[in-house]
């Protein structure tokens, strides 16, 4: 028997920073505002193309974030003729390429502060070799 992954509840889930992935919208709003009946919703969800949070009593709660993602899938695949297959790798490799990206710039800040730390480096050491230059014996 398959068993049931805990759902965090309010109190035990993590807080949200980012206004558009508070959960605020019943299943008929999401509806209304992605212009899809709730029924596509419920099996956008089944088939793992969208994650609506829940309640303590298990009812779904959707973000501004969740009615994007719709409107995304809506356009694939009614404007772009994509299967729902096609729509999940689309997503997939968006997020992937969303992660590449959050990680390249955390290179490129690293990178910026070793380039900060080896100029800083370079200066203490000119420092150091042109006073054992200009004195080599102690001599002033």
């Amino acid at each position: 028997m398959e068993r049931r992954k805990k759902q965090p509840t309010p109190k035990t889930a993590p807080r949200i920073t980012d206004d558009r992935d508070r959960a605020l919208y019943v299943i008929s709003v999401a509806a209304e505002l992605s212009g899809v009946h709730p029924q596509t919703l419920r099996m956008y969800e089944r088939k793992g193309l969208l994650q609506p949070k829940r309640t303590e009593g298990r009812a779904r709660r959707y973000s501004d974030r969740d009615i994007e993602h719709v409107r995304l899938i809506q356009e694939l695949t009614q404007e772009k003729g994509m299967n729902l297959a096609g729509v999940e790798m689309v997503i997939e490799l968006t997020e992937l390429m969303e992660q590449m990206q959050e990680r390249l710039e955390q290179l490129r800040a690293e990178a910026e502060e070793m380039r900060r730390r080896m100029s800083h480096a370079r200066e203490q050491t000119a420092l150091v070799r042109l006073r054992d230059i200009r004195a080599p014996f102690g001599e002033k």
